[in-house]
């Protein structure tokens, strides 16, 4: 019953209720000037009126000096040598200024100076011990064997550490940190808030086995991705559990807290820091205009549409054939729509009859493309229906939202699209020529190249995870094969920079750093899930058809120019004669009337020189006659 009520005293202290701490140092500076009044006057009150008059003033000085420095809130958290240089300054001020004041602005000489300094010395001695004790209760009360309380250790010693100290000596926050490690040696030894560093990172197995460690926390929010991968590499050792504060973008942003920890993510330890967006710049194309999104129900389409709800349009209109994906991401939306009229339907976009009503309907002043096949092995068996769907949807959308008078069309590419061994790549590389090679007629159009995104359906992260829940082994199809990444908010943030900033037929790129091998996105996914590498087989498959071992981002002969946005460049060495291009894609088209994908493969080569596929006798086969006398026989009856 009495631990209860020390609990219960302790909640009230650390929930920093201002009224309670008000009254509780009126008490305090009360007692102090009547402690010393009885001091000097051997333990007798005269002269009680000069007592009452100066003591109420000496309460109302005392009150202000310790709120302006800062003595009214926080001080139930931790006692520190701050705290206690911050009472000897409030004192020293507080005690100047009375003695001004009542000695000889009001003229009270009967005010006993020896009393002057005595109820400061006693002020700030209270007003110390009253930290100290409330630290040594809380102390005792988190000691108690009845009350259980996660022994943690912090991974860091730094300005985010302090704060999550700060958090954790709250009762209520059911953890106790027992101490820090960090690289930097010469903090070994120190204490934070109490809490004493004993070693280094690669030391925590140890430690954590000397101090009966039940949880590790990550108090590292600016550590780069190969930082993360080598601080979860030893928290992993003791097979314990451990989390990770915000990054310090997020915490800068005001989106999160440093005390709010959260699981350790993939994106973590990718260490890219998020591409900055001029707001005004996005802002300014979008308020109030209306905004199609085709391929709305995908990855990158549903996330563009969540973005563009930020910057309040006056109408949005999501597309996509995917009746399912459009049910749901319209549940998503109508909760945030910040003012906006929202509009679902189910087309696709090869349908001119349908695209052209809607953008009749709706008039259009922007369109984000994002509707297209995405798989490569699945589009290798499928060619046709790559080119009708990626290429010929393009063309005949374009053709539809220039007559409906739109202003701006953005269209989402690929880094497959370089030097492509694929049909999807070699698609997205025709795709990109259109965009640059299209005279302007009214209508911007801006092309935006990025790589991998992390965790988007069907991509690796996806199924390496239903794999691992599974029990299965992990499938990679070569050990040296590698993606560059980015997370699905960060390639939409510069899809909507990208409509801001580019100019027509620009191709823009970001600047997605080193690509990371996806052997060690599985081992660091097997860390994530707390378990061993041992515990889990890795198998190698093989490559798949028209993958490659590296993408890139760039071809040798484009030139790569600065943008306003640091991390995004600017590429314009697509640009093709428009009639020529345009006599190319109605070829293209003519080759899909011919039984086999080697003619439309043949064409797609004669349009990027770059694109290279193996003559395999797997894929579909032609017809006897040659592939150049049977496109040729198709144009002449298209």
């Amino acid at each position: 019953m009495v631990r209860a009520h020390l609990i219960r005293l302790a909640q009230i202290l650390f929930n920093r209720r201002p009224l309670f701490i008000y009254i509780f140092q009126t008490a305090l500076v009360a007692a102090s000037v009547v402690l010393a009044w009885l001091l000097r006057f051997d333990f007798s009150l005269p002269y009680r009126r000069t007592l009452l008059t100066s003591g109420l003033l000496l309460v109302v000085i005392r009150l202000i000096t310790l709120s302006l420095f800062k003595l009214n809130h926080g001080w139930w958290h931790f006692a520190s040598v701050s705290d206690a240089l911050n009472i000897l300054k409030a004192v020293t001020c507080g005690s100047v200024a009375f003695l001004t004041l009542n000695r000889y602005l009001l003229g009270a000489m009967a005010f006993p100076r020896s009393v002057y300094v005595m109820e400061g010395v006693l002020t700030a001695c209270f007003l110390a011990s009253a930290r100290l004790t409330s630290r040594v209760l809380v102390e005792s009360i988190k000691r108690s064997p009845s009350l259980r309380l996660k022994r943690v250790m912090l991974v860091g010693a730094g300005f985010a550490a302090e704060m999550v100290i700060r958090e954790l000596a709250r009762p209520d926050s059911g953890y106790l940190a027992v101490g820090c490690v960090d690289d930097d040696r010469s903090k070994i030894g120190i204490h934070i808030q109490g809490v004493p560093v004993l070693g280094t990172i690669e030391e925590v197995e140890t430690l954590v086995q000397l101090n009966s460690i039940d949880e590790i926390l990550i108090a590292i929010p600016s550590a780069s991705g190969k930082q993360m991968r080598r601080i979860t590499e030893a928290c992993q050792k003791p097979k314990l559990p451990f989390k990770t504060v915000p990054t310090l973008s997020d915490v800068i942003r005001g989106k999160a807290s440093v005390s709010q920890f959260r699981e350790v993510r993939l994106e973590d330890l990718l260490g890219r820091e998020p591409v900055q967006i001029d707001l005004e710049a996005v802002r300014k194309e979008i308020a109030a205009r209306t905004v199609v999104v085709t391929g709305a129900a995908g990855s990158i389409g549903s996330e563009l549409c969540r973005q563009i709800l930020d910057y309040s349009p006056g109408r949005l209109i999501c597309l996509d054939q995917n009746e399912t994906g459009l049910f749901f991401l319209r549940l998503n939306l109508e909760q945030h729509k910040n003012g906006a009229e929202l509009a679902f339907r189910v087309v696709d976009v090869c349908d001119s009859g349908r695209v052209r009503a809607l953008l009749s309907e709706f008039m259009p002043e922007v369109i984000f493309h994002a509707a297209a096949y995405k798989h490569v092995p699945m589009m290798e068996s499928n060619v046709q229906e790559a080119v009708k769907n990626n290429v010929l949807g393009l063309m005949g959308l374009l053709d539809l939202a220039a007559d409906a008078g739109c202003e701006s069309f953005v269209l989402i590419s690929s880094d497959k699209a370089v030097n492509p061994t694929n049909v999807m790549g070699a698609t997205k590389r025709i795709c990109e020529l259109i965009i640059s090679s299209r005279p302007v007629n009214g209508m911007r159009c801006v092309s935006v190249r990025f790589g991998n995104v992390l965790g988007s359906s069907g991509s690796v992260i996806p199924v390496l995870r239903q794999q691992l829940g599974n029990r299965q082994p992990l499938t990679i199809t070569h050990p040296e094969i590698r993606r560059f990444f980015m997370i699905t908010p960060e390639a939409v943030a510069l899809v909507l920079q990208a409509f801001a900033i580019g100019r027509h037929g620009d191709i823009l790129v970001l600047d997605m750093g080193e690509s990371v091998r996806i052997l060690d996105l599985a081992r660091s996914l097997i860390r994530l899930s707390c378990m061993s590498e041992q515990d889990v087989e890795i198998q190698f498959t093989g490559l798949r058809e028209g993958e490659k071992l590296n993408e890139e981002l760039f071809y040798e002969h484009e030139m790569v120019t600065s943008t306003a946005c640091e991390k995004i460049k600017r590429t314009n060495g697509a640009h093709r004669s428009w009639p020529e291009l345009c006599r190319q894609l109605d070829e293209l088209r003519a080759s899909m009337s011919i039984d086999g994908a080697a003619p439309i493969r043949s064409k797609m080569k004669e349009i990027v020189p770059e694109y290279s596929f193996e003559e395999d006798s797997k894929q579909e086969e032609t017809t006897e006659m040659p592939a150049e006398s049977q496109l040729q026989k198709a144009a002449g009856h298209s």
